[in-house]
């Protein structure tokens, strides 16, 4: 009875998530709490969860004090108009290059952040061409959970494979960054072919966009200088931390407090910049994890996992990589790489002394962040970008974003299957 009760809570938390009925947030502490008040998991396994996690939310309250004081500097918009100046109003072109810088931002900053402040303005430049925004948007939001997928820090799901498997930034540079260089060129290939033909732009646009200034868009040049410097030690730090030993969470907490202190910033709206609501619907969510852990439901996937593969290794790591990116499309890629982490390491003793099974980890965020891109709820960039984008004027529905995203991922999918067989099978 109790494993039914909770997977009603956890199917209904999302289900409130998904429909917007309840904030996100409010649906996963609620559920999360309820477990608690059922017995399904304890105080003390709470408590427990949370340290266990601790790492990954310092990490994140460290990277958006600095993202929040690098984006007051405007640099986000003065590349974006700087771009399209080097472009010359050339259309595809310009989606090109917007969505590297998108894709290049998302591996090193919260994506989240950067499709927040990149979208509004490729919808811009997009009007001012007299062209349909929807492809410049969507290339970007994909491009983004793309960038995400190369690094440790580029996404929270990265952030916790990373935690879970015990993998390091380098790590993750060295195998997920290649596959993240190939997915970008399938998108961008993909949306040559589907969208060229409505991609013109008369001389006189051309002409108009070119006098955009870029100058008056950098708000304060000091506080540009001290943030490059101090995103660039921190990034730096990640990656040396293998030799430094000094942990991510202090390297992040370090940049964005030091950063915060020389550029004489009000303490109080520092920390009022931090998404508090976001780490706390990651808290309820780990919590409620651990709940369907309790029940056997994380154990039960597993063991039918091994059952399909029949012991086969390939069979396995191809399961753990589809099967995630489906969950992901309609869990969200958080839930679903909070969940399945728990799921490999079940599987995991069973193929211990047959290959290196770290490939899982691999499948999971490939599997993770190129399915998130199926829907419009597969990731938090994706919510994010469709309600500012609505804000901007361009209106994207649930079935026009799968229509266009499903497309690519599938694609990227694919690709991601024939990486994993070569490179690690």
């Amino acid at each position: 009875m109790l494993l039914i009760i909770g997977l009603l809570i956890f199917v209904g938390v999302f289900y409130c998530i998904i429909t917007e009925k309840v904030a996100a947030v409010y649906a996963t502490m609620l559920g999360a709490l309820a477990m608690s008040f059922l017995g399904i998991v304890s105080e003390e396994e709470i408590l427990e969860t949370i340290h266990s996690r601790l790492e990954i939310l310092l990490l994140l309250i460290g990277m958006m004090i600095t993202v929040s004081l690098i984006s007051e500097t405007g640099i986000f918009q003065w590349f974006a108009i700087k771009v399209v100046k080097i472009v010359r109003g050339e259309p595809f072109t310009l989606l090109v290059l917007l969505s590297l810088v998108t894709a290049g931002s998302s591996a090193f900053l919260d994506n989240v952040t950067t499709i927040l402040l990149m979208a509004p303005v490729s919808i811009l430049l997009a009007k001012e061409l007299k062209l349909d925004p929807f492809p410049f948007v969507m290339t970007e939001v994909l491009a983004s959970d793309i960038g995400g997928m190369a690094t440790l820090i580029g996404d929270p799901t990265q952030l916790i494979i990373g935690s879970e498997g015990n993998l390091s930034f380098n790590e993750f540079l060295l195998n997920t960054a290649p596959m993240t260089i190939i997915a970008l060129i399938v998108l961008l290939v993909s949306v040559y072919f589907l969208y060229i033909k409505d991609m013109k732009v008369s001389n006189e646009q051309k002409a108009k966009i070119m006098e955009l200034e870029s100058e008056r868009i950098i708000k304060d040049k000091k506080l540009l200088k001290q943030s490059i410097i101090i995103l660039i030690l921190i990034i730096i730090g990640f990656i040396l931390n293998n030799f430094i030993n000094k942990g991510l969470a202090v390297i992040s907490l370090s940049g964005g407090i030091f950063l915060a202190f020389i550029a004489k910033k009000n303490a109080k709206k520092i920390f009022e910049s931090v998404e508090w609501d976001t780490l706390f619907f990651f808290i309820g969510l780990f919590i409620m994890i651990k709940g369907i852990e309790n029940l056997g439901v994380i154990q039960f996937i597993g063991n039918k996992i091994v059952e399909i593969s029949t012991g086969n290794f390939k069979i396995a790591t191809f399961s753990v990589m589809w099967l995630s990116s489906i969950f992901t499309s309609i869990l969200g890629n958080v839930a679903n790489a909070a969940t399945f982490s728990k799921i490999i390491k079940t599987v995991i003793p069973t193929f211990k002394n047959v290959a290196d099974t770290k490939v899982f980890w691999w499948a999971l965020s490939m599997g993770s962040c190129l399915g998130g891109s199926i829907t419009m709820i597969g990731s938090a960039t994706n919510v994010v970008a469709v309600g500012t984008s609505a804000k901007a004027g361009c209106k994207i529905d649930f079935i026009k974003f799968m229509k266009f995203g499903s497309v690519i991922a599938i694609e990227n999918l694919i690709m991601a299957t024939i990486y994993l067989y070569f490179r690690y099978l």
